[in-house]
């Protein structure tokens, strides 16, 4: 099949391109980034960058049964942000296979989550990373509050600890969980945004140290335990609820009183801090860590329940337990 528009061929290979379903490219939008398809011979340009994606194009792709379209991989940055602008309309969309809209969500996020980790000011989040993932949580919230879009984001989910896909997982496990309670949508978002956030301290703390394979001296203990005031304090600028700042701050307290940074008794813990904190100790729990292997799910739950005996709130953590059976991860 050949496009009007184009119909270069390209002396590229497969390890230049990766594929992506022409259902997330939207008729009517100007890229930045140019689509191929491919054939025996190699890759054909089928429309530009900067050229307008039109409604011929796309139905010329669904009257040749072309069900992969090809980007390179020097535009991917161009592609995630072309999918981040579209992710309404994308999880949104019937016509996607709820698997498809759970993988771009996984991916804008993470990448997203990662930009705002590595590019935020030394004393505080940019104005604008904290707009663009205000908006990805709002959208996200709405998605993960279907049936099925848990089970469907869990095979994407990596037991290869990284701090931002780490912050996605605790979002994504933690709005599943409190769909369950009667809470309004600002505040859902409003913990999404706590969730993501939660360890945006950690950007203060020297890598050296969070990639520690070892045990923490007393020094690196202390200096890693203060990463939820700091996370606080790297927020502090932007418009976030007290439920949200709550979350980063509080994550790490315990329901026996023997958290930090407060030590906070058990009745001054709000449920949606009780709720990331058992999100966060369970994605923890599996993922690999430089200085511990992944847990398998039912192991790192009965780590949780053995071990960890009074941290949690009960109730959350069969709340968890239930979530995950539903969604067939344990």
């Amino acid at each position: 099949m050949t496009s009007s528009d184009a119909n270069a061929t390209s002396p590229l290979t497969g390890k230049d391109f990766f594929h992506v379903s022409p259902m997330l490219l939207f008729p009517e939008t100007m890229n930045d980034f140019s689509v191929y398809l491919k054939h025996e011979s190699g890759y054909t340009l089928y429309c530009h960058a900067d050229e307008r994606f039109t409604e011929k194009h796309r139905r010329l792709l669904y009257e040749n049964g072309v069900a992969e379209v090809y980007v390179q991989l020097k535009e991917k940055d161009q592609f995630e942000r072309y999918l981040e602008d579209h992710l309404g309309e994308i999880l949104t969309n019937e016509a996607l296979p709820l698997k498809e809209r759970s993988r771009v969500l996984y991916s804008v996020s993470s990448s997203l989550v990662e930009e705002t980790f590595r590019t935020r000011l030394p004393s505080s989040i940019k104005r604008e990373s904290f707009e663009r993932v205000t908006a990805m949580v709002r959208k996200g919230t709405e998605f993960l509050s279907h049936k099925d879009s848990l089970r469907a984001m869990a095979s994407l989910i990596s037991n290869h600890y990284q701090t931002y896909t780490h912050s996605v997982h605790v979002f994504v496990y933690a709005t599943a969980m409190l769909q369950a309670y009667d809470l309004p949508r600002e505040e859902l978002v409003q913990v999404g945004l706590g969730a993501v956030l939660h360890d945006i301290g950690k950007s203060s703390i020297p890598r050296r140290i969070l990639d520690k394979p070892g045990r923490l001296d007393r020094e690196e203990r202390e200096l890693i335990n203060t990463h939820p005031v700091q996370g606080v304090s790297l927020c502090a600028t932007m418009p976030l609820a007290q439920t949200a700042l709550n979350c980063i701050l509080f994550h790490h307290e315990r329901m026996d009183g023997k958290g930090y940074p407060s030590g906070m008794p058990a009745e001054n813990i709000p449920l949606p801090v009780r709720v990331v904190t058992v999100c966060d100790t369970y994605d923890a729990l599996t993922s690999d860590r430089p200085y511990a292997p992944a847990l398998e799910p039912y192991a790192a739950l009965k780590l949780m329940r053995d071990e960890m005996n009074g941290a949690f709130d009960l109730d959350v953590f069969k709340r968890l337990i239930g979530v995950l059976s539903d969604s067939r991860i344990v």
